[in-house]
């Protein structure tokens, strides 16, 4: 209801603003406007009007699907999608463009859907939102048109995106005990080799490691890692990275340019 209340006040506002221009433009005496809210101070009535549709438009995020967030209502779960379309929709807000994204969902045990996501995206972060890229999101699958981008930091987000990786073949399988259940330490790049091999728009790279736990003694190691171009340089020789392993098998190891919350 309050969407309905909202979007109604804005295209009167709209239509307020659309007149006015157009009353000016026509050279009509605006001071015999038939707009309400005019008169002898022509300019304090649009001022007003285009302050408070500017403010609707910003945050009143049911309008246009501004907000960073949106509301995903019913059975929420939460994913990862891949970007399948990025498209402007030619409106700015503070410098800032609006884009339309088309993410391809794919739930476990339910089909694939295309949901729309429209949101303001500053111009550094574009490069994480290019077509093919996953995404994690929260989604509904009573809801399909609504999906929200869901934050990293989350434990059950972070969870998720790591599953995907390791059913996209993204973790090698000899690795994947030692990246969900290992101790996480420091390490260094010693060697970096690519392997010519690529997945999901990620190229695999042939790593020899120092891993260097605090207060015990450093060994080498050899892995791999798929990353996404943009990740290569941090992963140069010297570069300093973070490592999982198993006690048991020290040198089976599976490397992050991150270090995880609680390890």
């Amino acid at each position: 209801m309050l969407r309905v209340i909202l979007a109604v006040i804005w295209l009167l506002l709209s239509a307020w603003l659309l007149i006015w221009v157009g009353e000016g433009l026509f050279g009509v005496d605006q001071r015999h406007s038939i707009l309400p809210f005019s008169g002898e101070d022509t300019l304090g009535g649009p001022i007003f009007i285009g302050v408070a549709w500017g403010l609707l438009l910003t945050f009143g995020g049911p309008l246009s699907g501004l907000g960073r967030r949106k509301t995903v209502r019913g059975d929420v779960q939460v994913g990862v999608g891949t970007i399948v379309e990025i498209t402007r929709t030619g409106l700015t807000v503070n410098d800032v463009p609006q884009y339309d994204l088309f993410i391809r969902v794919s739930p476990s045990g339910a089909e694939d859907f295309i949901a729309q996501l429209r949101m303001l995206v500053d111009p550094s972060d574009l490069a994480t939102l290019q077509t093919g890229l996953p995404v994690t999101v929260r989604y509904s699958l009573t809801d399909q048109d609504t999906v929200a981008l869901a934050d990293l930091n989350d434990p059950a987000v972070r969870d998720a995106f790591l599953q995907w990786r390791i059913d996209h073949g993204l973790i090698a399988p000899g690795q994947v005990r030692a990246r969900t259940s290992g101790t996480q330490v420091p390490a260094s790049v010693l060697e970096v080799r690519p392997t010519g091999r690529r997945l999901e728009g990620q190229s695999e790279l042939a790593l020899r490691v120092l891993m260097a736990p605090e207060g015990a003694a450093t060994w080498e190691a050899e892995t791999t890692v798929f990353v996404y171009p943009q990740a290569i340089p941090h992963l140069q020789v010297g570069a300093p990275i973070w490592a999982f392993y198993r006690r048991e098998d020290p040198h089976t190891v599976a490397v992050t340019i991150e270090k995880e919350a609680g390890r």
